[in-house]
């Protein structure tokens, strides 16, 4: 128990310093024209937080569109990206997945849970490729799974429902990436922590695009 606690303060404390980060790059962010300086945290903000699209949800996903487009190799996040977390592969995700085999699309699920999880919702959709304990954002993830789908930057995007670590390693590797909305709002206290910081990015990003 000692060492849960332990593990969740570590995780508490370097989500505290990543949203000063944030906080730091967005301050006085409507007075950018006054301030080059700002402009630049702004810019570092976009480039490394904002996803590429964000869609309401993974099954809102026009895969046949991106196939045409050229891309062959979709990694994705499972809980609350496909299912809610820790909940088993539904029919709509099974439906899903014989839809992206059926138009030879690759596909990889790349999670920082533990292996039985991510391996039974592997199996239970007839995949046959998933990284367990991925550690996102760290870039190596991502990498692993393109180089067992056969795959590159170019032509691999990202699905996820979390900034910090979805979308972050996404475009840190450089790679297409689109940030879906959570299935279930009830998540573990540190994940609903970080939804608060995310917020401060997603309202600029939003504004930004509209």
């Amino acid at each position: 128990m000692n060492d849960m606690r332990l593990e969740f303060l570590k995780k508490l404390v370097s989500y505290f310093v990543l949203f000063l980060l944030i906080v730091k790059s967005c301050y006085k962010i409507n007075k950018i024209e006054q301030c080059k300086d700002v402009k630049r945290k702004i810019n570092y903000v976009s480039r490394n937080y904002y996803p590429s699209e964000d869609i309401r949800s993974t099954y809102d996903i026009d895969f046949e569109r991106y196939y045409k487009e050229g891309y062959r190799g979709v990694i994705f996040d499972v809980d609350n990206t496909l299912v809610p977390h820790n909940a088993p592969a539904d029919e709509r995700a099974k439906k899903l997945f014989k839809r992206l085999d059926a138009m030879g699309m690759q596909y990889c699920f790349t999670s920082n849970n533990k292996e039985p999880r991510v391996k039974a919702f592997c199996e239970a959709v007839g995949g046959k490729y998933y990284v367990y304990k991925a550690n996102k954002p760290s870039i190596k993830g991502y990498e692993t799974a393109m180089k067992l789908m056969g795959t590159d930057k170019k032509n691999t995007f990202f699905v996820g429902d979390q900034l910090f670590t979805d979308v972050y390693g996404a475009n840190r590797t450089g790679i297409h990436s689109i940030l879906v909305t959570p299935m279930n709002p009830k998540e573990e206290i540190q994940i609903v922590i970080k939804r608060y910081f995310e917020k401060i990015v997603l309202w600029q990003y939003r504004k930004k695009k509209h």
